[in-house]
């Protein structure tokens, strides 16, 4: 795909498949670029899943349509022939247009569709449209801002479609009031009479990071029954979760006037509504926006036609432990039939639970203790026990309108999905299963590709990390184990000894073992915890491992056979005998972070740029001695990282924003790459043919194109290996080439889980 720049208001762009005749990509982009392109296949590597689905949407109109949102790994379409998810937005140039605060399919046109897409409200945010289905998009700036990956992301839907009048859309932002279009979302103004306008600037470093409890305005729900075909529908409920006197708004009039919905509930504010065919609006009400946070919470009911309002909540029993209410799900074939999820109510180890009812609230039935679910597509999902847990953040659940018996509802990990829910009705088991093929939605903080063993082992945020036996399958051993982490910060293995491998992490606090780092003797398939006794501090968001995966603070590096464990974890440390016990390096400053030699075991290296000092040491990494380094002018030190070439002694690269820079001789003097890209991170593959030196992969800005490029003649050209329909918004954290296939590279995205890439056949 590409984009087209068409002068509007506010910037429009049109995403096409294919090139326009005699139109190049720097043509595109206003430059010409010098960079040649090579063809290459992209796929998924399979987890299957892994992230948070804030949303699930059905088409009302054809059968089989639906959509979910994610909030880093932008939207995905369920391909019901090809029984997968498709990715919709990985053209996409620009990384915050990766989350998706919201999504809508048109109930009257179900080729249309639209993203609201924007992951911070510290940038810009777009809306995403569609005339056939998201094959293609145009791309339009709007002035509101949105948090697709702040908190409460899991309510809505914001953007909403007119059910009578389907060029008439609204959206109701965090922070900027409730917004219209009446022309398919072409452009946008601000509803002026609407009684709330917004709340002050978002926070800096986004609504995520600080445990925001408001998210502005959090829904629009249409009465259809208020209006007639091609008109705008009379009746418009609008959710505010802002601090007031009032949090559901609506309108009578077609948004003539606004005014508070009278014997409203108060003390909660509402995050999701929905209507049933009969008029019956149910909404789900908590004391926070989520999807943590949230303490308490009720469903209520209301009747347009008298103003009444009912509780329905389905438990109410103050013994049980704090939480609220999340996903709602309403049966359109079978008024009155809904069911809602719990949230952050989580009792046991099983996670929140699922509740119906048959008869609009007065009874309730919680349906937990009887599902049965099938995680094989996903073993991670069992995280070490026996049974898969129901989840948590079950913030998207939806009733197919189609199939009464199809209900999914979304975790913080995954989408399941049953075909026999009303074996309820009868007390008997519903079976659930992993509905989440084709969906890869999660943040990679490091890759390795040894020698032998398993082609691929990775480091996750969030879920640990893998070996991949087969890049097409979620592997069925799940994550590491003993210890189990939440997120892996580092991976690192023996180049002459590659069963070794070592990782640091943050282990699951309920997990036993909770040792933070580990070691594997049998290339990562089992492993050993072991402890320095300095506690980890790394934060994955910055990044990971020793070899080229990152700058998380805390990581373990192996000398090239495995025999030395050097820690950064605190006080830089070594041990020779697999972390049993742990001695101060010598002679190594504070902040200088080693590297091992990927061909010598005696050889660590640590470089200060500022200081225009190399540290080298040539006993396994107990002490360093110090040398002046020359020919590093040019580097600033900030960003700067140091990488050692597999195979071969004394061979490094020191790479970053301000270039690329190579030494042949342990780092006593290093050479300037002429007319090197700005290097976000550095791998190494198997050479080219008819050469022996490694080949190249960075993801950087190469002549001012970001992107993936390959060099097989040591950074003397560039060849640019991903297009512009694989683009992922640029938010790459690691890169490793496989030392045993040529041009195969593995990519770990931020939001789009690993990638990997072969020469087009």
């Amino acid at each position: 795909m590409h984009l087209k720049r068409i002068p509007k208001r506010w910037r429009l762009m049109v995403v096409t498949v294919g090139l326009s005749a005699g139109l190049t990509p720097g043509m595109m982009f206003g430059q010409t670029i010098p960079v040649l392109s090579q063809p290459y296949e992209w796929q998924n590597v399979k987890v299957v899943a892994g992230g948070f689905v804030p949303g699930i949407s059905f088409n009302l109109k054809q059968p089989g349509l639906a959509y979910c949102r994610t909030d880093i790994g932008s939207s995905y379409k369920w391909d019901n022939a090809a029984r997968r998810w498709i990715p919709l937005t990985d053209w996409s140039p620009d990384s915050n247009l990766q989350g998706t605060e919201s999504l809508a399919t048109d109930p009257v046109d179900p080729n249309r569709l639209y993203l609201a897409q924007g992951m911070y409200s510290r940038d810009p945010a777009a809306i995403f449209r569609s005339v056939d289905q998201g094959k293609t998009f145009q791309v339009i700036d709007v002035p509101f801002r949105m948090g697709g990956n702040e908190n409460g992301r899991g309510v809505g839907e914001r953007l909403v479609i007119d059910p009578n009048d389907d060029n008439l859309l609204y959206f109701s932002s965090r922070y900027d009031g409730l917004w219209i279009s009446r022309d398919t979302a072409l452009t946008w103004s601000k509803v002026e009479n609407f009684p709330v306008q917004g709340s002050s600037a978002p926070d800096p470093d986004g609504g995520y990071f600080r445990g925001r409890r408001s998210a502005g305005l959090s829904f629009v729900v249409f009465d259809s029954a208020t209006g007639t075909t091609g008109k705008p529908t009379g009746t418009i409920y609008v959710g505010s979760t802002d601090p007031g006197d009032a949090q559901l708004y609506w309108s009578t009039n077609a948004g003539a006037t606004w005014g508070p919905v009278p014997g409203q509930p108060t003390g909660f504010v509402p995050i999701h509504a929905a209507f049933d065919t009969h008029g019956m609006l149910y909404l789900v009400y908590d004391n926070g926006v989520g999807p943590n946070g949230v303490t308490d919470g009720a469903v209520w009911k209301f009747n347009p036609r008298n103003d009444a309002w009912t509780n329905i909540t389905p438990v109410t029993d103050s013994n049980l432990p704090p939480g609220g209410y999340g996903g709602l799900g309403v049966d359109r074939q079978n008024p009155g039939t809904l069911v809602v999820a719990s949230l952050n109510r989580q009792s046991d180890d099983d996670g929140d639970h699922l509740y119906r009812t048959t008869d609009g609230g007065a009874t309730w039935k919680d349906i937990s203790a009887k599902t049965r679910r099938d995680a094989s597509a996903s073993p991670y999902l069992f995280w070490g026990k026996s049974e898969p847990s129901l989840g948590w953040w079950m913030a998207a659940l939806a009733i197919d309108p189609f199939d009464s018996n199809h209900v999914c509802y979304a975790t913080g990990a995954t989408i399941w999905n049953t075909d026999d829910i009303r074996n309820a009705d009868l007390d008997r088991e519903t079976h659930w299963s992993v509905w989440a093929e084709g969906i890869e939605e999660t943040a990679v903080v490091d890759l390795a590709s040894p020698p032998a063993g398993a082609h691929l082992v990775s480091a996750f945020g969030d879920i640990g990390g893998f070996v991949h036996d087969d890049l097409n399958v979620s592997p069925k051993g799940g994550m590491f184990l003993h210890p189990l982490f939440n997120t892996t910060y580092s991976l690192d293995f023996a180049e002459k000894n590659p069963n070794i491998f070592v990782r640091s992490g943050s282990p699951v606090w309920r997990m036993p073992g909770r040792a933070p780092m580990a070691y594997s003797v049998d290339g990562g398939h089992t492993w050993n915890p072991f402890s320095t006794g300095a506690t980890n501090t790394g934060g994955w968001r910055g990044g990971g491992g020793p070899q080229g995966g990152g700058v998380g603070s805390g990581a373990v590096i192996l000398s090239a056979d495995g025999s030395e464990f050097v820690s950064t974890v605190g006080t830089v440390q070594i041990s020779t005998n697999h972390g049993g016990t742990w001695v101060p390096v010598k002679g190594l400053p504070p902040g200088v972070r080693p590297v091992a030699d990927r061909s010598n075991p005696a050889k660590f290296y640590g470089l200060d740029i500022a200081d225009g000092k190399i540290y080298r040491s040539t006993d396994g990494g107990a002490t360093f001695m110090t040398n002046d380094v020359t020919g590093l002018t040019g580097a600033g030190g900030e960003g700067m990282r140091l990488l050692a070439v597999p195979g071969r002694e004394g061979d490094l690269w020191v790479y970053g924003h301000d270039g690329l820079f190579h030494s042949t001789d342990g780092g006593a003097r290093f050479a300037p790459v002429a007319n090197s890209p700005n290097v976000r991170v550095l791998g190494f593959g198997k050479a080219p043919p008819g050469n022996d030196y490694p080949a190249l992969y960075i993801a950087g800005d190469c002549d001012g194109r970001e992107g993936l490029f390959q060099s097989d003649n040591a950074g003397v050209t560039w060849v640019r290996i991903n297009d512009d329909q694989h683009q992922w918004g640029n938010r790459y954290r690691c890169i490793a080439g496989d030392p045993r296939i040529y041009g195969r590279v593995y990519v770990g995205t931020d939001g789009r889980g690993i990638l990997y890439g072969d020469i087009a056949r």
